[in-house]
């Protein structure tokens, strides 16, 4: 304040007993200050909106975010440079909440406060539009130390001597995968008590390639850590899922040429790894 006041060389406060008061002159400059610092305050908001109205967010299932848009939304970015990604971990449905607008059958134009969301389940999202992204099969997975360790993996009967790994993902009718899959398998005496559970896909995943088991993957978050040699399928036979993975945003907000483009991207994505894990299985058939 001295250093104010030095500057303009004008008294602006009185300093007494009881703290600071005004001077006449600067009560009388004070209206326009403070009109002025209101612009100032204007400005920096209406800056900060354009910025923010920049960002394009996006509500996923953690474990779909970790191992499949996360390595590759660099690709997004790259192509679409003026854009902010930002990026919500969730596992809940879009917003079941009714407003007023969804009352009157207008789908509510937030989704847990984002832009778009993907999900997985049934796709059943009444009054937003809904993309498949991809179908969901899962497999054992394991790290490659356990294919041919002390009592090595060769058929699926060999799981009997092995750690399960388990997550909270069921069939449709409600039963534990692994319990789904080794019936498909025929494989019987495995005690499905046993074994380490996560909360998530993505931690059961981490545990397998760190060899503490075997887990059930899903195979398209599984495929990234497959290629690296982090873990390995010691058996082709996979469980398809009634579930899969759904790309989901408010019809008005689709329109938004930043949502639009996230979409467009994330769909050719999505095509584009199906058809390269295709290939791959028809040329392991093939070996």
């Amino acid at each position: 304040m001295k250093g104010l006041e030095e500057f303009l060389g004008v008294e602006l406060f009185r300093r007494g007993r009881r703290g600071l008061a005004l001077t006449d002159a600067a009560r009388a400059c004070l209206p326009r200050l403070t009109e002025g610092f209101d612009r100032i305050a204007e400005a920096v908001e209406r800056l900060r909106s354009e910025a923010e109205a920049a960002a394009l967010t996006v509500s996923s299932a953690p474990s779909f975010a970790t191992k499949w848009l996360a390595p590759r939304l660099h690709r997004f970015a790259a192509a679409h440079p003026e854009l902010d990604v930002r990026i919500n971990a969730s596992t809940r449905l879009v917003d079941a909440s009714r407003s007023d607008a969804e009352a009157s059958g207008e789908a509510s134009s937030t989704l847990e406060d984002a832009d778009v969301a993907i999900r997985f389940g049934s796709g059943a999202y009444p009054g937003y539009r809904v993309d498949k992204l991809m179908s969901v099969a899962v497999s054992p997975v394991c790290s490659p130390a356990l294919l041919d360790g002390r009592t090595p993996l060769r058929a699926p009967e060999d799981l009997r001597r092995h750690t399960l790994i388990h997550d909270n993902l069921l069939t449709e009718d409600g039963r534990p995968l692994w319990e789904a899959w080794l019936e498909l398998a025929g494989v019987e005496g495995v005690d499905l008590a046993r074994g380490i559970r996560f909360n998530h896909s993505a931690l059961a995943l981490e545990a397998a390639a760190d060899g503490l088991g075997v887990a059930l993957g899903i195979t398209a978050l599984a495929a990234a850590d497959i290629a690296a040699g982090r873990l390995a399928r010691p058996f082709d036979l996979a469980l398809p899922l009634a579930s899969a993975y759904w790309l989901v945003c408010a019809e008005r907000a689709c329109e938004r040429p930043d949502v639009a483009a996230f979409r467009n991207w994330i769909l050719e994505e999505a095509r584009a790894a199906s058809a390269q894990r295709e290939d791959e299985s028809g040329r392991k058939a093939a070996a």
